[in-house]
């Protein structure tokens, strides 16, 4: 049975409230099922935190807030996603005896 742990922070400029801060990240947590089969296994810890630096405005005049929550856990979903595929297809295998081979040693580019 699978026993890996993928952490996950997703980190905005947007000003966020504590509620809007958790509803990001579990929009931003379907980015882990998309990328990985299995996710969240027994024994496994797969989680997403969200981070916000409170720069910007979340919404403005145009977007109401419930809009723009909206995208913006729609685009943090989609982020994840991408950024496992690529973190996957980047890396390296350990310079180890034995080491598991990485996806560009077993498919080639």
């Amino acid at each position: 049975m699978p026993e890996n742990t993928t952490l996950v922070v997703v980190a905005t400029d947007a000003i966020l409230s504590k509620a809007q801060a958790k509803r990001l990240a579990v929009m931003a947590q379907s980015g882990l099922s998309r990328a990985i089969y299995p996710v969240h296994t027994p024994l496994d810890g797969d989680v997403v935190f969200a981070a916000s630096t409170g720069r910007c405005a979340l919404a403005d005049a145009q977007h109401g807030a419930h809009l723009a929550m909206t995208r913006l856990g729609t685009v943090a979903a989609n982020v994840v996603a991408r950024a496992i595929a690529r973190a996957i297809y980047e890396a390296a295998a350990l310079p180890f005896p034995g080491s598991v081979p990485s996806w560009k040693d077993q498919f080639g580019r």
